[in-house]
């Protein structure tokens, strides 16, 4: 089991306090704190490596090189791909208007054909798809959610047809912390047609337990850097060589490029293929330190703490009286986020959820509220003011949970 207070001493920004209240940062799923390894990494480049990559031949540009293909390299062995496979990227949202474009370019989609998602989908793999569906006409169909938060896959065999191109969901809920059997879904999709493209959203699932892509058999799967300790700005899609090797480019110039005549270009291998321009360096370096501490601890032994903090916090939360967690009601298949609706003490009005996150602020608990880029759900569970949501990581505990579950009656009392 990893010591959670022991890796506090290594996130700088932990130790200070919020309205005179020692820290508790809940808010995990919208972005991962970074340790001093990944900030001392990123400093280390500026100070002393900063150089554009590839073509220079100087000492900086060549250890710069080096520096960005080596977090290449652990990414893929991090994923269990290879590093051709690797792409960096901005972000997760980055990647899906990417992918979709290049798919577009690449002309998979047609008139009348169909892909699906699902209900739990964060807008990155709804608005893309919505936004190419206008100039395509293409249909887009949806997974429903049962009453327990999870995929309704006794819906999946009469959604796909022979007229299904791409099957696009999340391998986690940002919003209710449901893990999708996303194997499963995948093999019983290619079942039903051979032909489908599997995409993923991996930006919940990637920080909490080990990835196996090969092992999934995903054609592309997108996560970003900032949910799992490194820095802003920078991703990773990774796609299957073959499938790849089949789509165009989404942006032009730099490295992307094999041969421009003042007719026609033609397109370096993969990855350069798709890695236009000068790409974000610092922030590659910065990732690679992100993948190097959390394969230190342990991917195993994270997803262990992770799961005892999970059951111990949807124990604690279903004890309070006017609270309603959007999420399973058991702590199988789910990940560290609780997002929650709360009523006052006489259990007859809903606190909105940007009052419970300033009670909870003036405690020193950062938690988030809103809609969660998740408006279809949002829609479908009929909660229209949105709700609160607190989600864990390494370095929280369960004593962290026992503040939370205080200032959540705290904030019972102020408005009841």
């Amino acid at each position: 089991m990893i010591d959670a207070n022991k890796i506090k001493e290594d996130f700088p920004i932990l130790n200070q306090k919020i309205k005179e209240k020692p820290l508790i940062y809940l808010d995990n799923s919208a972005t991962t704190q970074k340790p001093k390894q990944v900030i001392d990494a990123i400093t280390k480049f500026y100070q002393e490596d900063n150089a554009n990559i590839h073509r220079g031949v100087h000492e900086l540009a060549t250890r710069a090189t080096i520096g960005y293909q080596k977090s290449r390299e652990t990414v893929a062995t991090f994923l269990n791909a290879v590093p051709e496979e690797i792409i960096f990227i901005r972000g997760t949202t980055d990647g899906f208007n990417k992918i979709v474009n290049s798919i577009r370019k690449s002309k998979i989609l047609k008139e009348n054909d169909e892909i699906i998602l699902s209900i739990l989908e964060h807008h990155a793999n709804i608005v893309p798809w919505q936004e190419l569906a206008k100039e395509i006409k293409f249909k887009i169909k949806w997974i429903p959610i049962t009453d327990n938060y999870e995929l309704d896959l006794t819906k999946l065999p009469n959604l796909i047809t022979n007229k299904t191109k791409i099957l696009s969901i999340t391998h986690c809920s940002n919003v209710t912390g449901t893990i999708n059997p996303i194997k499963q879904i995948i093999s019983q999709a290619k079942q039903i047609n051979k032909d489908i493209i599997t995409i993923i959203d991996a930006a919940q699932s990637v920080p909490h337990q080990k990835i196996n892509v090969k092992d999934l058999d995903c054609d592309i799967l997108i996560f970003s850097s900032h949910k799992l300790l490194g820095p802003t700005g920078i991703g990773i899609i990774y796609g299957k060589a073959d499938f790849l090797n089949k789509l165009e480019p989404f942006n032009y110039g730099g490295d992307m490029i094999e041969e421009v005549t003042k007719e026609s270009s033609t397109w370096n291998e993969l990855p350069h293929k798709f890695e236009a321009g000068t790409p974000s360096i610092a922030q590659a370096v910065g990732l690679n330190a992100a993948i190097e501490y959390l394969n230190n601890l342990g991917m195993k032994k994270i997803h262990k703490h992770l799961d005892k903090l999970t059951t111990y916090t949807l124990t604690k939360l279903k004890e309070i009286e006017g609270l309603s967690i959007i999420g399973p009601n058991t702590s199988k298949n789910r990940a560290p986020i609780f997002t929650f609706t709360l009523k006052t003490t006489d259990n007859k009005t809903i606190i909105h959820p940007h009052d419970v996150g300033e009670i909870l602020n003036r405690e020193g608990i950062a938690i988030r509220g809103g809609k969660h880029c998740a408006m279809p759900l949002y829609d479908e569970i009929k909660v229209p003011e949105g709700a609160s949501r607190a989600s864990f990581y390494i370095y929280n505990t369960t004593k962290d949970t026992d503040k939370l579950i205080k200032a959540i009656k705290k904030a019972q009392e102020v408005f009841s």
